[in-house]
């Protein structure tokens, strides 16, 4: 009787770390996090569209995430998206003249902000602006301008 209880009582310690692993991998993948990335320094950028970018997106230079997308707000007097950008501490040489850019990647398209480096000896501080940006690609956009310019050619 003892060694069944044991047995049962090992599995169910097995089974209870599985979904905690399950739980901090869905979480992982998902991009949220039980732990707040309140440590760092805020940079804003403006876009004309920033797609669908969403808070908690990563922010990447090289391929490198080196932040998070902190808030995305509407600019009613510019028209323009604004969007903060949570840059981890350690990484705090990021040049004026950086450029930002709204990527897409993977095949369900989840959309984030890629930085270019530029050459300026001069680094962006915490609550500065990137302003140099490039905006999201809108793939109804594309397809929209591709056939406007092929009945354009036709007719």
């Amino acid at each position: 009787m003892g060694k069944r209880r044991n047995v049962e009582l090992m599995v169910g310690t097995f089974m209870a770390l599985g979904l905690i692993a399950l739980f901090f991998l869905a979480m992982h993948v998902s991009n949220l996090s039980l732990v707040t990335g309140g440590e760092g320094y805020l940079l804003n950028a403006r876009f004309a569209n920033v797609g669908s970018l969403k808070v908690r997106s990563p922010v990447t230079m090289a391929g490198v995430r080196i932040g998070r997308v902190e808030s995305v707000r509407f600019d009613k007097a510019t028209y323009e998206a604004v969007v903060s950008m949570r840059i981890d501490a350690e990484i705090d040489s990021i040049p004026e003249d950086t450029f930002a850019n709204i990527f897409t990647s993977g095949l369900l398209g989840e959309q984030y902000i890629g930085l270019e480096p530029g050459g300026s000896p001069d680094y962006l501080r915490d609550g500065e602006e990137i302003a140099n940006t490039q905006s999201a690609l809108v793939l109804e956009q594309m397809i929209g301008q591709f056939l406007f310019k092929k009945a354009g050619e036709s007719g």
